[in-house]
């Protein structure tokens, strides 16, 4: 099977159309227990994370994107509250996931690399959100890409997942690798379907899971894969953008329709069961967007995945919660996916605390204005040689494409890290310089060296060279 690990990877794949159905099911009506039941759905919110990959800080409606319509998705914005300064722990895929289901930065456990999903997984020892809300009564699901390990220990129905359907890393959508449906086994099995596309049939199986579930409280951790690399497209969706020349934006286009769908899919769902009311709905990216090999725009933000500049943290970021918090805020103070978990387990009235120190808060009580100091007054990221730390409105950032040395920057004049001002402040940069070292001496060694994906296509390519090579002098 071909592998798709790369992460910063593009292909272009004309693809056969995929259904859209949504799977209606019946509410499972718990007669013995109905009252009881209902009584507890009333009280504790049921909780949907909504993750997407390599989307970038300019899509979507809710960002400003007036070329491709996304209306469930901004209208999870529209009913709730938009982060202008939503981030994330990680410039890419895996060190994201490992902290926002641990609530704590993921390089306080060595999960500073894709390579660590690769070659291990999340620590067994770092509680995750579903352990957490499992231990709490609540029926958990992970539905799409996991990449937080593929050994078997490390796999979602080992990690506080009731069940799982979908794929243990990077995949195509069509004739998905690495595929788990827990409902027929714990093994990896092929899907042979050839009109299964995960975006909409991650939905789909999303809907059903909630219809079997409506009598419980309950937990949906929704990672899709799309916008990653390759790009693919249900051709009725490509039909939509035909009026798009460029073949990649076309493809871009026609994946962030899909995608809408499918979150229309879910949301509808949810409202269907007469749930949405007392329903959590987190909506964010793991990083920003792969431009070059993607078209995915960053907006106004400096750099892209894989870099500490903004445009590789800052990303598109709301939640909603009709029950508790105002619709149609926008929340202008920094966020972090970390603040998820501490958020969710007061939301639910957690009995179990965390053993271990969290580096995330309680967002509700700075969105309903409760509080109304800054949820962080620092936030800091590590990326192998790339590293930042942002204080207040100040940034020192060391990333790739800069000057190779600490740059200075007022994120409120300037968000697209424009005008480097650490020889203008040189007080402001050590003080920044501080407060990062204080701050890394508390974080763990990578537990895994980092392997790219581009040096294991260059290992790969050595190997297979030497033995063409050993094989001529075989044969000669």
């Amino acid at each position: 099977m071909a592998s798709f690990d790369n992460d910063l990877g593009s292909f272009l794949i004309v693809i056969r159309p995929a259904r859209l159905a949504a799977a209606l099911i019946l509410p499972l009506i718990g007669f013995a227990f109905g009252h009881s039941a209902k009584a507890t759905q009333s009280e504790r919110p049921n909780i949907l994370i909504i993750l997407t990959d390599d989307t970038g800080y300019g899509e979507y409606g809710f960002q400003g994107n007036k070329q491709i319509p996304t209306p469930h998705i901004d209208s999870i914005a529209a009913s709730g509250v938009k982060f202008t300064q939503g981030y994330v722990s990680g410039p890419y895929c895996s060190p994201t996931r490992a902290g926002l289901l641990t609530g704590r930065y993921q390089t306080r456990f060595g999960h500073e690399f894709n390579s660590t999903a690769q070659q291990s997984g999340l620590k067994l020892d770092e509680k995750t959100i579903a352990e957490y809300l499992k231990s709490e009564g609540y029926a958990t699901c992970a539905i799409g890409k996991w990449h937080l390990g593929n050994r078997e220990e490390f796999r979602p129905y080992n990690r506080g997942f009731d069940e799982f359907f979908g794929t243990l890393a990077n995949t195509p959508f069509y004739h998905p690798t690495n595929f788990i449906d827990t409902r027929k086994g714990r093994e990896i099995r092929p899907v042979d379907d050839d009109k299964f596309y995960t975006t909409l049939e991650y939905a789909n199986r999303a809907a059903d899971w909630l219809g079997k579930n409506k009598s419980n409280s309950w937990f949906l951790y929704l990672p899709f894969n799309a916008q990653h690399a390759p790009l693919q497209a249900p051709q009725e969706y490509l039909d939509k953008f035909a009026h798009i020349t460029d073949e990649k934006r076309r493809y871009f286009a026609a994946m962030m329709a899909a995608k809408d769908d499918a979150v229309g899919i879910v949301l509808n769902k949810i409202k269907a069961m007469d749930q949405e009311k007392n329903t959590i709905v987190f909506f964010l990216a793991d990083n920003g967007g792969p431009t070059q090999q993607t078209t995915s725009n960053n907006g106004p933000l400096r750099g892209f995945k894989a870099t500490t500049w903004e445009g590789g943290v800052r990303v598109p970021f709301c939640v909603k919660w009709p029950a508790k918090l105002p619709a149609g805020k926008t929340y202008d103070k920094p966020v972090i996916q970390l603040d998820i978990l501490p958020t969710i387990l007061a939301a639910v009235g957690a009995k179990t605390q965390p053993a271990k120190t969290l580096d995330g808060v309680d967002l509700v009580p700075y969105l309903t204005g409760t509080k109304s100091e800054k949820p962080h007054e620092k936030l800091f990221w590590r990326f192998g040689q790339q590293w930042a730390v942002r204080s207040g409105d100040w940034k020192l950032v060391n990333a790739r494409g800069g000057s190779g040395g600490a740059e200075l920057y007022d994120l409120a004049a300037d968000i697209s890290e424009s005008k480097d001002l650490a020889k203008e402040k040189p007080e402001i940069v050590e003080k920044l310089r501080a407060e990062y070292a204080a701050w890394n001496a508390e974080q763990a060694p990578p537990s895994v060296p980092d392997q790219p994906a581009t040096a294991k296509k260059k290992a790969a390519n050595k190997k297979g060279a030497a033995k063409k090579k050993a094989a001529a002098k075989s044969t000669s």
